[in-house]
């Protein structure tokens, strides 16, 4: 059994924190950049632009 500490590991793109390989990942680990839910629903929703910076209010 392999140690957790031999994994494969990456930083996060929204957190920037190191993350380990999960087996779940075993056929996406090239695509995988957030190491949450919750990273990746951040970062989506700070790609988008907001509603209220563009408005023009008279």
């Amino acid at each position: 059994m392999r140690r957790k500490q031999d994994l494969p590991q990456k930083d996060c793109v929204q957190c920037h924190r190191p993350f380990t390989w999960r087996k779940k990942w075993v056929r996406c680990w090239n695509d995988v950049r957030f190491c949450s839910e919750r990273c990746r629903r951040e970062a989506k929703q700070h790609s988008k632009p907001r509603r209220q910076e563009y408005e023009q209010h008279d």
